[in-house]
Parts: structure tokens; C-alpha cells; sequence
């Protein structure tokens, strides 16, 4: 049993360590010249049209969010009339 998984931890350690992996083009010096560039859009905004949006929607759950608080604070607050 103990022979069984020492061989399979050798064949799975050969395995992971040999594979070939695949090549990626390196984009960090686009990417840089697109963030430093100085054209007036905050940086946040940059990464153009998905950025907007994230950003567009996080902004839409915070103050949806931040309302929703504040109503739940006052109904605990302010007690039901009793009849």
C-alpha cells in the first residue's frame, strides 16, 4: 500500500513538473503606457468600457445599499402605534 502511493506521488510530482506549459505575450508594457498616459480620466476609469460599468455598479449598490440602511434604522427606530 505504501509502495502504491509513494509511486503515484512520484508519477504525479513528474508529471506537474514536466509538463509543458503554454507561452503568454507579455502585455505589462501596454498596460503601462496606457495607465500613465495623462489624458484626464481617473484611473479607475482607464481600463475603458467594463471599468465604467464595475465601477457604475458598484457606485448603484452602494448608495442603493446605504439607502436601504438608513430606512431600516429609522423603522426600528420609531416604534408601531399601538390601537
Amino acid at each position: 500500500m505504501l509502495r502504491n502511493l509513494l509511486s503515484l506521488r512520484q508519477i504525479a510530482q513528474r508529471t506537474i513538473s514536466t509538463a509543458s506549459r503554454r507561452q503568454f505575450e507579455n502585455k505589462v508594457p501596454e498596460k503601462q503606457k496606457l495607465f500613465q498616459e495623462d489624458n484626464g480620466i481617473p484611473v479607475h476609469l482607464k481600463g475603458g468600457v467594463a471599468d465604467a460599468l464595475l465601477y457604475r455598479a458598484t457606485m448603484i449598490l452602494t448608495v442603493g445599499g446605504t439607502a436601504y440602511a438608513i430606512y431600516q434604522l429609522a423603522m426600528a427606530s420609531l416604534p408601531k402605534k399601538q390601537d
